[in-house]
């Protein structure tokens, strides 16, 4: 068997790494060492120098003159930034994928709402949001457009997982409700506008400190 390419190795130490910092597991500040990830990885220095350069392009990661790399922190502007992106982007999406969503498409969607209802914890929650965005939005057939909004889909989950490691509660998300049923009714216009609010909702949810106090932190909930 051949050796893996490094371009490929540093891919898969990049996607890991996402998936770790997205997931909470990489705390924002946490720093990235080098030697460490290679020693995890069986690899050389350079193919996690390739996939840090990856991850700062991304956003989820700082390199810091004398500190090295870190996880990239976020604030509420951030958040904000998000969600004003998110608002324009999926609304641009709908309007070209309303005409081409089917009962069963819409019914599929209804399962994921109904999904996120029933979550009980953060990380079922946005996995059944996501899908359900993803299922109304996906017939618009505008493979770029999707796939910036799906990079905004994993910014808001970073937000949401570092917000919410605990203390989730169930919720009924009603503005799905209300866009499936404006979409059933052939109501594009009313279901963009419910969309376009919903998904600038921001949230805070309490994230104890090292230190047993609590800080404020803020993500979309939507």
């Amino acid at each position: 068997m051949g050796k893996e390419p490094e371009d490929t190795i540093a891919s898969r130490i990049s996607r890991v790494l996402a998936d770790r910092i997205v997931r909470g597991e990489l705390a924002p500040g946490a720093r990235l060492r080098q030697d460490h990830i290679a020693e995890e990885f069986e690899t050389s220095h350079v193919p996690v120098r390739e996939a840090f350069r990856r991850l700062e392009a991304q956003g989820l990661a700082i390199s810091e003159p004398r500190r090295g790399v870190r996880v990239a922190s976020f604030d509420l502007a951030e958040v904000r930034e998000v969600a004003e992106m998110r608002a324009v982007l999926e609304v641009l999406a709908l309007r070209h994928a309303a005409r081409h969503l089917t009962p069963a498409i819409l019914d599929a969607a209804e399962d994921a709402a109904r999904e996120g209802d029933a979550a009980a914890d953060v990380h079922a929650w946005e996995a059944a949001n996501r899908r359900f965005h993803r299922l109304i939005l996906a017939p618009c057939g505008m493979k770029r457009l999707l796939a910036s909004i799906d990079d905004l889909h994993a910014a808001s989950a970073r937000f949401l997982f570092s917000a919410w490691q605990s203390g989730w509660e169930k919720r009924t998300d009603h503005d799905h409700r209300a866009i499936l049923s404006a979409l059933r009714q052939g109501k594009s216009d009313e279901a963009a506008a419910i969309l376009q609010k919903h998904v600038q909702w921001i949230g805070r949810g309490p994230q104890p400190a090292k230190t047993g106090a609590a800080r404020e932190t803020f993500a979309i909930v939507g």
